[in-house]
C-alpha cells in the first residue's frame, strides 16, 4: 500500500466520521424537538397535524433528522399504553412522582428501546438522560437513569448482557 493509498484511506475515513456525527447530532435535534411537541401535545390537546406544521415551520425541525422527528410525533402517541405499561413497572406512585416532561422522556426512550435496535442501549439511556438534564426539575436526570436502566434489561437482555 502506497503513502497515497494511505492518505485516501485516512481522507475517506475522516470523511464517514463527518457524516456520522452529522447524523447524530440531527438526530439528537429531532428528538429534543419531539420531546417538545410532545410535551405540547399532551398538556395542550392540540392536533397533532397542527403540532408537526408549527415544529416544521417555526421551531427549525428541517434543521434534525425530519423523518425521525415524525416518526416520533406520530408513533409514539399510537402506542403510549404500551409505552407506559413498559416503564411504569419501575415507578412507584407514579401519577405522583412524574411530571409531563419525564412522561415524554421516558416514552421516547422505551420506544426507542422497541423499535430502534440500531441504537445502542447505552445511547438510548444517555439521550434521555441529557434531555432531562436540559428540561427535567433539578434531579430528574437521576430518576429517568434510575427507570431506564432496569427497564433496558429488559427490553434488550442480550445486549445489556454484552
Amino acid at each position: 500500500m502506497t503513502n497515497q493509498d494511505k492518505k485516501n484511506i485516512n481522507k475517506m475515513g475522516s470523511k464517514v466520521a463527518a457524516e456520522q456525527a452529522r447524523f447524530i447530532k440531527k438526530r439528537k435535534h429531532s428528538r429534543d424537538k419531539a420531546l417538545q411537541a410532545l410535551y405540547q401535545w399532551q398538556l395542550s390537546g392540540e392536533d397533532l397535524e397542527w403540532i408537526k406544521d408549527h415544529y416544521i415551520e417555526e421551531q427549525g425541525v428541517a434543521t434534525g433528522d425530519k423523518a425521525y422527528f415524525l416518526e416520533l410525533l406520530f408513533e409514539i402517541p399510537s402506542c403510549i399504553t404500551t409505552l407506559d405499561e413498559h416503564y411504569r413497572q419501575h415507578i412507584e406512585n407514579f401519577e405522583d412522582h412524574v411530571d409531563p416532561i419525564e412522561t415524554n422522556i421516558l416514552r421516547i426512550a422505551t420506544y426507542e428501546f422497541i423499535n430502534h435496535l440500531e441504537i445502542p442501549f447505552k445511547v438510548v439511556i444517555n439521550e434521555a438522560v441529557n434531555l432531562a438534564k436540559v428540561y427535567g426539575a433539578d434531579d430528574s436526570h437521576k430518576f429517568i437513569n434510575g427507570v431506564l436502566d432496569p427497564l433496558a434489561k429488559i427490553l434488550r437482555p442480550h445486549e445489556t448482557k454484552a
